[in-house]
This record gives structure tokens, sequence and C-alpha cells, in this order.
């Protein structure tokens, strides 16, 4: 069996040097017949075999009954025969050695049981053998520059893309041709599309990589609606990063409808779409919402360069209406950019071109620049000379549709481009094709609507602060697996006695087993305490009157001990009670939510939250995937919305936030070592106190994957 590295040995399927296509077929309607028809109508060079069993000729090419009898060793096999004769297909391209295959034809895991055992019988071949097999069931590839084409696509039945910089790729075929031909039809030049279908073995990740690996794709456009290899799609958006190749990702499917409710805050809270969400984002991905932004944002970026993308979120707004900068205002700051003021000489500079002009930001510059156009280059000059922006908007509905604005605009936009060629610009405007494909040239994207427009401009500044995430990220792979013991999964005191080991702080406590015990304990300890119910088989105490919070003196302690014993025992009759736990009480803190959930597909992910009653209600989290450190534990918490409590808000003290970032990291560093036995971890509240008093985790659930599973099956 070979071990193949994340992407290697696509190149087979974008410029073979020669293809030979399974069941081609005269009629080009059918799916053995496009490729076919494809290859010859937009000039593809190198050799195409056609195989059919019956020989002779298709499409005027001499066809051959197998891949044995042709003259030399095809280097791309495109398959498009019925399912029952795939798999003998594939084999007989191993054997001759050929590099890459596409199977188009459908029939396999999509139909059941009998598909699926077949499918996997193809994807052991590529195993065993080192060639590369994509589908089965998909819309195949296309290698715009060689002209090598494997699929069937329609898209291409009228034209063929213009080569340039952006590579797509999608799992589902449609979506990668549709997203092909609107991006050609948008004036994208097409480095690569794939599509993957059941995914056999080329999945989406090896077409991420060998997109960031290809020397004439620059942006990554991708659909994806799911992935069978997390540690594999790190590894191919890392390859992105590294090769500083924008990868904007339309995730579809994000609905959670129909999944059971997770028995822990953490996994009521850390949802497979918000783990997608943060692995997209720790990767350095842009995500996107719908297709036109998809195009939108990909456009932008292949017109700007990743160079040119600034690293923050502060906007200067431009227009010739005040009605239209109060729109853009708006837009901007609902996708998170900031509008500040204009330093007092910029404004100067605009007052003393435009005297009526509005010149903070947003910059009005009235109706003055329809009567005398020649403003807007000096206008411009001024603001993209101003350091307190990042980047520009200039907003324009009609100047580039009239033919006495058209052309001194373009001139003022030329001028400016030379003066500043790192800044971006991005225009809000409505033009002729003409005048945008000249706009593209400059260096300005486009984009007609106003809300489209900034966010826009937020994705590309998204994309140049992708490094606040990944930077100094701790790897899992640095942390050495270890066995937890069975123990510590009994109890809250189990739990909180393995993750103190692990670097988590927790009050002092001491299980008791009887009045007296209680009182010794309490006497070591100080008052006030809190006494809690122990037993492995009451996972929410305060469900069952098993916890009791201000004790403040031996006589309650007493009277509380006893009567929380008679509580549990009538509301739990049957739950094994190995204890009462006694424990310093912790006051005057925020409270926060703090845990860990292994996803499936991902490995553990770290969250933390709003605690309390208000976790599950407010939703307010951050989910990265774990380990992380405590620079990036301290990022979670500032993305909160409730960071202001923590930061001091309205009078309060500043919480010890460098405590519980500390406590994040240290928990996501257990959760990695202790992957393979733990499933979840729910620590609620994690106590933080003021600066300099720490943090505390004053409740904790570990979840054993053994339960998590039998959950499942059950």
């Amino acid at each position: 069996m070979q071990a193949i590295e994340v992407g290697r040995g696509l190149d087979a399927l974008f410029k073979p040097r020669s293809i030979a296509i399974f069941g081609a077929s005269d009629d080009v309607t059918k799916i053995g017949g496009r490729p076919l028809q494809f290859l010859q109508k937009y000039g593809y060079a190198g050799g195409i075999y056609p195989i059919n069993r019956k020989a002779g000729r298709v499409q005027s090419l001499a066809a051959y009954a197998g891949v044995a009898d042709l003259p030399e060793v095809p280097e791309l096999a495109v398959i498009a025969v019925p399912p029952e004769g795939v798999l003998d297909a594939v084999e007989s391209c191993a054997r001759r050695g050929v590099k890459a295959a596409v199977i188009l034809s459908a029939g396999f895991s999509e139909m059941g049981e009998e598909g699926s055992r077949l499918q996997a019988r193809i994807g052991q071949v590529a195993r065993d053998t080192g060639m590369r097999i994509v589908g089965p069931n998909c819309l195949g590839a296309v290698g715009v520059a060689d002209k090598s084409i494997a699929t069937f696509s329609v898209a291409l039945e009228s034209s063929f893309p213009a080569a340039g910089p952006v590579g797509i790729v999608s799992q589902s075929g449609n979506l990668g041709s549709y997203t092909m031909r609107l991006a050609s039809e948008r004036g994208l030049g097409i480095s690569r599309m794939l599509t993957t279908g059941n995914e056999c073995d080329v999945d989406i990740a090896d077409a991420i990589a060998s997109l960031a690996a290809d020397p004439g794709t620059s942006v990554i456009l991708c659909c994806m609606e799911t992935c069978r290899d997390g540690a594999k799609l790190q590894q191919a958006m890392a390859m992105a990063r590294a090769a500083g190749k924008p990868l904007v990702v339309l995730k579809v499917g994000v609905s959670e409808a129909g999944s059971e409710a997770a028995a822990s805050h953490t996994g009521a809270l850390a949802c497979s779409d918000a783990v997608f969400d943060a692995v997209l984002r720790h990767g350095g991905a842009i995500r996107v919402p719908s297709i036109e932004q998809l195009l939108e944002v990909g456009h932008a970026l292949a017109v700007v360069g990743p160079a040119r993308v600034p690293q923050g979120r502060r906007v200067a707004v431009l227009t010739a209406s005040g009605g239209f900068g109060v729109l853009l205002a708006d837009a901007a700051s609902a996708q998170g950019l900031a509008l500040p003021k204009l330093a007092a000489t910029t404004q100067q500079r605009i007052l003393s071109v435009v005297p009526f002009a509005a010149p903070s930001n947003p910059v009005d510059m009235t109706a003055q620049v329809s009567s005398r156009p020649e403003v807007l280059a000096q206008v411009l000059d001024a603001v993209a000379r101003d350091d307190s922006c990042d980047a520009l908007i200039l907003q324009s509905a009609n100047a580039f549709h009239l033919p006495r604005l058209r052309d001194v605009f373009l001139a003022a936009l030329e001028q400016v481009r030379k003066d500043h060629p790192s800044r971006l610009i991005l225009l809000c405007a409505r033009a002729p094709q003409d005048v945008r494909v000249r706009l593209t040239e400059l260096g300005y994207p486009v984009v007609e609507g106003i809300d489209a427009a900034c966010a826009t401009l937020a994705a590309l500044m998204r994309f140049g602060e992708r490094g606040k995430y990944v930077e100094g990220r701790v790897e899992a792979a640095a942390i050495d697996r270890a066995p937890l013991a069975a123990e510590a999964f009994a109890t809250e005191a189990s739990a909180k006695a393995v993750l103190a080991e692990a670097g988590l702080p927790v009050p002092r406590e001491e299980i008791v087993s009887s009045r007296d015990a209680a009182l010794a304990a309490a006497r070591e300890l100080g008052f006030p305490l809190v006494l809690k119910i122990v037993s492995p088989d009451i996972a929410h105490k305060t469900e069952v009157g098993g916890v009791f919070v201000g004790v403040r003196s031996e006589a309650q302690l007493i009277e509380e001990y006893d009567q929380m014993l008679a509580r549990v025992a009538l509301k739990a009759p049957q739950a094994r009670i190995t204890g009462v736990l006694v424990a310093q009480m912790v006051q005057g803190g925020v409270e926060l939510i703090l845990g860990t959930k292994k996803d499936p597909v991902f490995g553990p992910m770290v969250m933390v939250g709003l605690g309390g009653i208000f976790a599950e209600v407010l939703k307010d989290v951050a989910l990265q995937p774990a380990p992380v450190d405590a620079a990036q534990a301290t990022a979670m918490l500032r993305s909160l919305k409730a960071f202001p409590l923590l930061d001091g808000a309205r009078g309060r003290p500043q919480a010890d936030v460098q405590a519980a970032a500390q406590a994040i990291a240290a928990l996501s560093r257990f959760a990695v070592r202790h992957a393979d036995d733990v499933c979840e971890i729910d620590i609620n509240p994690l106590m933080v106190l003021e600066q300099g008093r720490g943090a505390y985790a004053l409740d904790a659930l570990l979840v054993p994957e053994q339960q998590a599973s039998t959950k499942a099956e059950s």
C-alpha cells in the first residue's frame, strides 16, 4: 500500500500528455460522448484515445477495445461506463500504469450498501497502487491552460473559460461547474476546476492542496458540503496559507435540524457548523454565506492580489451623496468594519477642494463631483494618504454610465492607482462591462450592491487578519496521548482532581462521609463553604437538591448536611452516594462556561462562553480546535460579546483574564492528551476573580468516549 501525501499526484488531471476515455460515444449528448467532443472542440494538444468495446472509430478518432491496446500509456483515464464495469476499467488502468482516473459514472455509495462496497473496492485500488482516482459520481476536472477536459459539464457546451489565477474545487459537481461558468462570465480567468463527488480517493483536501501547489493558481474558491478527514483538511489549509493563497469557502449544510441535544452545556453549544466555522477561521480560510459572495470575494482577491489586502478593519467611505454615505456606514458597521474620523489635515485638504463637503467619514463630496469631476482625484488622493484608514470604498451610482463623467473618473482613478499602488480601494458602483474590465485592469474591484460591497471588503480584511488565530498554534501532534483512569469519570471530585493535575485551578475541598468529618473539614477550610453530593450516578446535582451554597456556621453545616442527604434520597433513591464534598466557596467573580467536545472529524474542540444559567440562552461562545496557547485563549475571550464583563465595564473591577486564558489553554491540552478516552469536558462555571486573584473551576464533568459511543448507537 502506498502512502500518498495530501494533494500529490493530481497534475495528471490538469496537464496530462494523453487521455483515454472509457465508454467513448459518438453521441455527444451522452456522458461518454461529451468529454471527447470538448477535447477536440477546444484544441487539447495531447493524445486522445477513445475506448469502446466495438473499437472502430468514435467521433472521427481511432478507438480501442481496452487500455492494454493503446499505443502509449495514457496519463489520465476518463471513465464513463455502467457502474458494474468501472472496477474492471480502474484495475486495467492500474495494471497499465495510468497515473490518474476520473470516474464520471454514478451508482455507488449514493445508491446504498452494494454500491458502497463496490466504491470501497475502487478506493482500495488507489491505495494499493498510488493511482489517484477522482469520484465516482463526479463531474470531473478541467485544466484550463492545457485544455485538459475530463468532464461532461454542460457549462462547456457553448464556451471555454479564459485562463487565469482562480482555482475552483467542489464536492458537488453542479455547484463547481456553475461557479466556473459564473466566474467566467464575471471576467475571472480560471486555472483549474475539480469536483470530487463521492471521494473514494481524492477528496476536497487533496483538491485544495493541489491548487495551493499550482503556480498558476493564486486564489482558491471552494464549495464544501462535508469533510471526511479533518487532519487532512487542516493540512491542506495550512499549505494554502503558507503559499499565500486566499482560500474562500462556501460551506453548505449549516442546519442542525433533527440532531439530538447533547447531555452537557458544551455539547449543546458546540454544534457541527460552529466547529466547521472555527476550523475554517483557524486555518485562515475566508468563509462566505452564498455563491454570490464566493464570486465577489474571489473576484476582488484576484484583482487586488493577496499582497494588497490590509491587516486592519478601518475603512474610509467616499460618496457624492449623504444618504449613500449613511447606507454605506451602516452596512460597513454591520460587517464589523470601523469608520474612523479622518485626520484634521486630510479634512482640510478635502474642504480646500470642495468647500461644502462633509469631510469626516463618510466623506460626502456632494454633487460638486458631478459638475466638477476633476475634484475626484484630489479628494481620493487626500484620503488615500491618510494612515487612519486601511482601505477605501468609493461609491458611484451613475457616473460610469454617463460619457461626460466616465472618462474623467477613469482618468482620476488611473492617476490615484499610479500614486498609491498598494492602497486597497473598492468601488461600489454600477458600470458597463467595458468599464468594469478597465477598472479591474487598474486593480479596482467593482461590486454593485452596498451590502455586497461591504461584505466583500470585510472578507478581504478577514484574510488580512488571518494570522491572529493561526500564528503560534500548539500542534496537537506535539502532545503525547495518555490513558486516563476510569475513576476520573466517576464524580465531580475525581474529575476536578485530574484537571487540577493538568493545571486547572480548583478550590480546596474534601470528600467526607459523616457530619463529624464535615465539621472537621469545615474547620480546616474555613467558612463560607459549599456542600455537594458525591455520586457516580448523578451528573446534574442541582436537579436533585444535591448542592447548597453559602454555609456560614457549624450549626448551619450540620442542618444542611442532613437535609441534603434527605433530598437526594427522595429524588434519586437508586443513586449510590459515596460522600459529600465540602469545598471553599469562591465569590465575587464572572462566571464562564469552559469545555471541550470531541468532534468526530476534527477531534477535540475547546469552547468558552458566558457561564451560569445564561450559557445556552445567549450562546455567546468562542470555539477553536484544541490545543490553543494562552495568547489564542485570550483572543477567544476577547471575541465574546460578554468580554466587557471581564474587562471592567461600568466600573466593575477588571477580571483576571490571564488566569482564565491559562485555564482554557490547560484544558485544551488535557483534551488532546486524553482524546482517546474523553469525549466531552464541561466546566460550569469557571469563576474568574479580580485581576491577580485567579480563576477557579467550581464544577466539572468528564464524559468518557465509551459512553458517548454507546449513546450514539442506541
